[in-house]
Parts: structure tokens; sequence; C-alpha cells
């Protein structure tokens, strides 16, 4: 076949692109490895995706699937009256809790976004992008890719039969996930030897959400591993998501050695034990590794990466579905303004690159100073002053402004603690400092 656009990869950038783009009169392929529905994770959602969701028609099925309702998010300290042993003024609260009603967020009418479970989600938006008419294809392998000529790319896909086929098009989407398709194939795909994280997570039935203050928001539990921490997010009414996020260097080699390692994390959060070990593990444990990284180039002739296959960064504050469909919803304008001009040339997806570049930083740096003081963190959520532009990011609008002052704030604050070893936040001060993505910031 011969289409305007193909796209690698049927996650949620790959559908929301293909749904984009069909509702818009362009023709698409989207070609997906695998068979859905498939486990996943990045199970929680921010609510920037509603604007999306909205977009493409899309919010009522997330109704009519019942997930479960995110009103809000929660960070809990392990080490709350250490904390509490100095005068630093402003810190009044060890934990942290946030609802998005706070803040009123242009283009989102809910007050809420979802938990979901991966598996379902991703299908029923797949199933979407083919009712707004992109053809779908599942269980195909993109194994080749050459770029021909100024308006031709072609595409060599493997099928579960082992069958190969070529295809055409215009312009070619990576929405290949973590796998990271072209990034591998052009070698530039850029490591984050700072964000070195490995997580371990599993699912429990039964799980006693009330037994904490917000049972519908999802928890972070920070506990005393260097820069580690465990995530609760409710799937359904029974069914409850952990995993244990660490750096590699912590991370055990055996299986074995990887539970052991998961229960001795929990039991370091007592009140998060007890309820723990009422409920029933119901899905094997699953390892995911080289957390963060980066691609040097989203962009090129013929060519654009989105969602995973572009970026990803840490999952603290729950970026990564948010981060693949916005970057859908900005590429596709440009996509869609392409062939309008028969301008295929990496030129012309400029303002899609460089806005998800500088939305994508101000996430990572986000994170990179919440790493280096959480203590900050909870300081800057319980001030007035900074509660709502901390909510900003956490709602995921983080792409209208290049350099937000919360974050200037931010890093004057730490500067201070850093070069103060008697500042009475010192010994808070994380390990981990970012300057990895050097290349990826200076283009």
């Amino acid at each position: 076949m011969e289409v305007d656009v193909i796209i690698i990869g049927g996650g949620p950038a790959g559908s929301a692109m293909g749904s984009y783009l069909a509702k818009a009169g362009v023709s698409c392929i989207v070609f997906e490895k695998e068979k859905f529905p498939r486990p996943h994770v990045g199970e929680s959602l921010v609510p920037s995706s509603t604007r999306v969701f909205d977009e493409l028609n899309f919010t009522h099925k997330m109704e009519e699937h019942g997930f479960p309702k995110k009103f809000g998010a929660s960070w809990t300290t392990y080490n709350s009256n250490k904390i509490f042993d100095h005068d630093w003024e402003g810190i009044e609260e060890a934990d942290a809790n946030i609802r998005f009603e706070e803040r009123e967020q242009s283009g989102v009418n809910q007050n809420y976004t979802y938990h979901v479970d991966r598996g379902l989600f991703d299908k029923i938006l797949l199933e979407h992008a083919g009712e707004c008419g992109a053809k779908v294809f599942e269980e195909t392998d993109v194994y080749h890719v050459d770029f021909i000529s100024s308006d031709k790319v072609e595409v060599g896909v493997r099928t579960k039969d082992k069958t190969e086929h070529k295809h055409y098009c215009k312009i070619l989407v990576d929405a290949s996930g973590r796998k990271t398709f072209i990034g591998n194939k052009l070698g530039i795909k850029v490591k984050d030897a700072v964000f070195n994280q490995c997580a371990f997570h599993t699912w429990f039935n039964g799980f006693n959400r009330h037994a904490f203050e917000n049972p519908n928001n999802i928890y972070i539990h920070f506990i005393p591993v260097s820069n580690s921490w465990i995530w609760q997010i409710p799937i359904n009414e029974t069914e409850t998501s952990f995993g244990v996020v660490t750096q590699k260097n912590n991370f055990p080699k055996t299986e074995a050695e990887r539970e052991k390692f998961f229960w001795e994390c929990v039991a370091t959060r007592p009140e998060l034990e007890t309820e723990l070990r009422k409920a029933k593990q119901s899905r094997p444990f699953t390892v995911e590794a080289d957390y963060s990284y980066a691609i040097s180039q989203l962009v090129h002739d013929n060519l654009i990466l989105i969602g995973d296959a572009a970026r990803f960064v840490d999952p603290i504050f729950s970026s990564g579905v948010s981060v693949a469909l916005n970057s859908a919803r900005f590429a596709s304008r440009d996509i869609i303004e392409a062939l309008k001009n028969k301008n295929y040339t990496a030129s012309s997806f400029s303002s899609y690159e460089k806005t998800i570049k500088a939305g994508v930083n101000n996430w990572y740096n986000f994170i990179k100073m919440y790493y280096r003081l959480n203590v900050l963190f909870t300081y800057f959520v319980n001030h007035p002053k900074y509660r709502l532009e901390v909510l900003k990011f956490l709602q995921g609008d983080v792409y209208d402004d290049s350099t937000p002052q919360l974050l200037k704030e931010m890093e004057k604050i730490i500067s201070q603690v850093e070069s103060n070893p008697k500042h009475p936040l010192h010994e808070f001060l994380g390990n981990l400092t970012a300057n990895s993505f050097n290349v990826f910031d200076k283009k």
C-alpha cells in the first residue's frame, strides 16, 4: 500500500497519532508488533491527557470502561520526624497531597484523570484509531526502513506467519515506544547516566487502599534506599499495582533476590507492609530496565519521532502517557501542514520539535531537582506561594513555558543548600545530578 503516513507502534502515541491523522482525512497505517491486550506499565495518567481524549472524542470511552478516577496524588516520607528536627521555616509537613481541582486547567473540563489497566486502555485506544479511519495491523513487525526519495519512504513489515511485505509513505512516524526502533537504527539514542533507574513491579488483589487517607490517589512512598521509591496505583476495585523503582546499582541480578529486595523495601514502610501482606499477588513480577534516555534528533526529512520513541524520563510524576499523547497532538499538526504544502523536510516539523523538547525538558528538570532534594518538593507543594505552580506541572501543563519560574526558584534554593554544609537541609541532599542530556539540549 501507499499512504501518506506510516506509524510504527500502536501504543498511546501511535494510536493517538493514527486517530488525529485519520480524523483529518490523512491516509495512514499503524503497524503494531504485538497483539493487544498486553500488560504494560505507566498505569496512572495526568489531566493534560484529557485534552487529547476530548479532541479525539475518546473521553466517553474512558467513562464507559469504568477506569478508576484519579483526583490527586500523594507522597509519603519515611523520615518525617527527622525532617522536623530543624527549624527551617516553611517545611511544616513532611508528606504531600494535591488535588487537581485546586487549579483551573484551560481546556480540561473535569477535575480528575484516570488510573488504567494499560492492557485494556491501549487496546481500546488502538481500536479507536481504526474506528477513526486509520488502517491498523497488529502482530506486524517493522523490520526495515529505507528513505528512497524526498517524498517516498519504504517500510518493510513481517507478519505473524513470517510473510514479508513492503509499504510506502511520504512521512514515517516512529511511535515504537521504549524499543526506540529508529533511535537504535540511526544510532541517535542517548542513555541517561544519571537517572539510571530500574523498576520491579506486580499487581496485588485485595489490598486495602482505604487504610490510606486518599485511597483513589496514586501514592509515592519514599524509602531509605538511595533515590528509590514505591508506587501504589489503583487499577480497578480489587487490583492495585505496586512497583519499586531504584538505581541500577541497587538492583539484584536474580529473580529470587529481586523479590526479596521488593519485600525488604516494602518493610521499610511498616504501615504499607501490614496491608500488603494481607493481599494476594495476582501477577508475576516484571522488570523494566534502562528507564531514562533521549533521542538526540526528534525529526529528520520524512521522519518524526514521538512518545517513548523520542524520550523517556523517570516516571515519578506519571508523565509517560501524557507525553506520548501530547507529542501525537503536537506532531500531527505539523504533519497535516506538511502534507498540505508537500514539504516533508525536517524543517516542516520544527514547531513540534521545539514544543516537545521544551516540555519534556521541563519535566526532566523538575524530576532532577526533586531527586536532588525531595524535601524541597514538600516545601513547595505546601507553600501557598508555589502550590499552584507545582500543581500546574503535576497536571501536565509543561509545554507553554521554556523556563518556568518554579524551576528557577527550586534551583536557587538547592544551590543555597549545596553551597552551605551547615544548612539544616544539607544532609537531605540526594546524590543524583543531571548533565547527561547536553547533546539533547544544545540542538
